[in-house]
């Protein structure tokens, strides 16, 4: 009777632990996919809060700038170098290759 009840559980405790090994390292979803899933998540939550934070500058620069022609232009020629078609524009960059801002 006793030797009935070992061989029992001995067969539940292999299928369990067969189980648990199958889903922790064979399955689609085993737990190397979800600890890169989750650091890939973490990432992606960065570039939101990165994003919502340029959104909300030029939103700001947005207000600023509309409505006023002789910021405008100077936001043009600031931000995107436009210039005139009699004008030259000379870029003055650093050692290590930045802009040089006044």
């Amino acid at each position: 009777m006793l030797k009935k009840l070992f061989i029992k559980y001995r067969f539940y405790c292999l299928t369990l632990g067969g189980l648990f090994g199958w889903m922790l390292f064979f399955d689609g979803n085993d737990i190397f996919t979800q600890w890169r899933m989750y650091r890939e998540l973490g990432r992606i939550e960065d570039e939101i809060e990165y994003y919502q934070i340029k959104v909300k500058e030029v939103e700001r620069e947005r207000q600023e700038v509309m409505g006023n022609a002789s910021l405008i232009e100077k936001f043009a020629r600031e931000k995107y170098l436009m210039k005139k078609p009699t004008e030259e524009i000379f870029i003055l960059v650093d050692e290590d290759n930045e802009p040089v801002e006044k």
